[in-house]
């Protein structure tokens, strides 16, 4: 958590961007620009939960801090329709349904999809690149990028404070599989009006060279599949079109039938092909109803999954609790990259398929995956086309952000002029010149079930900890007129490894710790509960070496 230090009064003609997500971290990205008392945001994703947020679904940017502003906000920029992106836009339309949202056909088409989930009706305005659109105080212009799914866009914010050129996710693929590169021309154009400020994505930033052709790797799922005997179940993100579409390919150049597992798998790549981003073969889905009459050899299963997830389709094949089932003659592509985090959950996953005695082909054992995201030698590429005079480099972890402003200084651009900044960083974009102003106290709002925000850290710690360490009640039931226990202390213990009887050489101390309180005039339950706590916690921290959460419960009886 970074200090707060609260910014100054926004001054006149000043361009304000506080990034509430995204930085410093793969997920949930969000930048707020704020000018003339006007809000754009550019973005709004979400992030997936890590082993150390037991229960929780979801990760919001601190959306929370818009709260007092709702109705200063313009409009809502998309660059391209992953969750990361966009999973967060129906919980801030919950705070106010009205507000504008702009991006391009199949983007405002897979949110439009999770917005009716939440049965919200969102007003859209569909742009494309070329595009010049006046957003309240914000002129906006939007550039073709090329990514791991189709229609993402970058985006030229112009006020009289300066221009910023937002990438969003992108990379520089020379042959992509829709015919649509990334615009360089308009970079080229833009960086000869003057670019203020770059912010760019930087997810490969530490990666030499440049991130390889997306074309080369339909040949080789080709091949997987024509090697194998049994079923093959391909997982992939539910929203990279380009991969199902070698997937379809693959399919039918070896005489399968695809089954699409997953409801947002299905879901998305019905809105593709209705939209024509995705081009399907005649005949060639089938329901997983229908697949159980077809031979294992056959069928190609294209699934959700690929990070690990525990509920997700492939996570429960490898549990052996899915329709599918997979054996020794069966494999397994997992046709994407690791995001920093889920490794351990993929691995789990990979070990489950092989303990079954599936075949596992991954990014580590053969080119199945290339990356959406632009490599060292592109972003070199970028900053000597562009020229900005300013960079503050946006998603990744930090040393992704690290790598990114090493890039900039290696082309020209003064180390002073680099930001490396935080979620919650206030920067202030004013003649030229991109300073830090402030630093905003910003958290992660959980969404747990239907509750939103109401998750603390402080709940994930005791589910740690609970998790971990087990859970133990003590209940004394007290006479309030004579100040004498009347029964217990019981102790009841979970997930502690051991039996109730274990605590009996504490219990008289529990007791005597309290009759002695009572005696003293002590009433108060709370006072009472805590005395216990300490007693029975120091206790199970010396004897046992655990650290379990300890409920104490005073009954208090007439």
């Amino acid at each position: 958590m970074e200090t707060e230090v609260l910014p100054p009064q926004l001054a006149p003609e000043t361009l304000r961007i506080t990034p509430l997500g995204g930085l410093g971290e793969v997920g949930r990205n969000m930048t707020v620009f704020e000018y003339q008392g006007k809000l754009l945001i550019v973005d709004c994703g979400v992030l997936f939960p890590e082993v150390e947020q037991p229960g929780v679904d979801l990760i919001l940017p601190d959306i929370t801090l818009l709260d007092d502003r709702l109705n200063d906000i313009v409009g809502i920029v998309l660059t391209h329709g992953h969750e990361d992106h966009i999973g967060g836009v129906p919980y801030l339309l919950k705070r106010r349904a009205n507000i504008p949202l702009y991006g391009s056909q199949l983007t405002l088409a897979l949110v439009s999809a999770k917005c009716k989930e939440h049965r919200i009706n969102p007003v859209l305005h569909f742009v494309s690149e070329g595009d010049r659109v006046q957003i309240d105080e914000f002129d906006c212009e939007f550039v073709a990028v090329n990514h791991s799914i189709p229609d993402a866009l970058a985006v030229a914010i112009r006020t009289r404070a300066g221009l910023v050129l937002a990438t969003g996710d992108f990379k520089m693929d020379q042959l992509p599989l829709d015919g649509r590169i990334t615009d360089l021309r308009t970079f080229a154009r833009l960086g000869e009006e003057g670019v203020d400020l770059f912010m760019a994505d930087s997810t490969n930033a530490d990666v030499p060279g440049f991130t390889p052709l997306e074309k080369d790797i339909g040949p080789v799922i080709e091949q997987v599949i024509a090697r194998t005997r049994g079923k093959v179940v391909v997982a992939s993100f539910s929203s990279h079109v380009h991969r199902v579409q070698q997937v379809l390919d693959a399919a039918v150049a070896n005489g399968r039938k695809v089954v699409l597992l997953g409801r947002s798998m299905v879901r998305n790549m019905g809105i593709a092909a209705e939209l024509g981003y995705l081009d399907v073969p005649d005949n060639i889905f089938v329901s997983l109803k229908d697949a159980a009459s077809i031979p294992d050899q056959y069928l190609v299963y294209m699934s959700t999954g690929s990070q690990g997830e525990p509920m997700a389709v492939l996570s429960r094949m490898a549990k052996r609790n899915h329709q599918v089932e997979l054996g020794k003659s069966d494999t397994v592509i997992l046709a994407s990259s690791l995001i920093p985090g889920n490794e351990n959950a993929v691995f789990r996953v990979i070990d489950g398929l092989m303990r079954l005695g599936a075949k596992v082909v991954h990014k580590g054992n053969a080119k199945v995956h290339v990356s959406g995201h632009a490599a060292a030698g592109e972003l070199l590429y970028c900053y000597n086309i562009i020229q900005p005079r300013n960079a503050m480099p946006i998603h990744g972890e930090f040393r992704h952000l690290v790598a990114n402003a090493s890039l900039a200084i290696e082309t020209g651009l003064p180390a002073e002029r680099t930001i490396i900044a935080h979620n919650g960083t206030v920067v202030d974009l004013k003649d030229g010149l991109a300073e830090i102003v402030g630093q905003l106290d910003v958290g992660s709002l959980y969404v747990d079930g239907s509750s939103v925000g109401k998750v603390t850290d402080d709940d994930l710690y005791d589910r740690r900890v609970l998790g971990s360490e087990g859970f133990i009640s003590v209940i004394t039931v007290v006479s309030k007129q004579s100040g004498q226990i009347v029964s217990g202390p019981d102790v009841h213990a979970k997930g502690v490894a051991e039996d109730d009887h274990v605590f009996d050489t504490i219990k008289p101390k529990i007791a005597s710790a309290v009759q002695e309180a009572l005696l003293n005039g002590e009433r108060d339950k709370e006072r009472l509960q805590k005395i216990m706590r300490r007693t029975l916690g120091r206790w199970v921290g010396t004897k046992l070496r655990r650290r379990a959460m300890i409920v104490p419960v005073i009954v208090e009886v007439d």
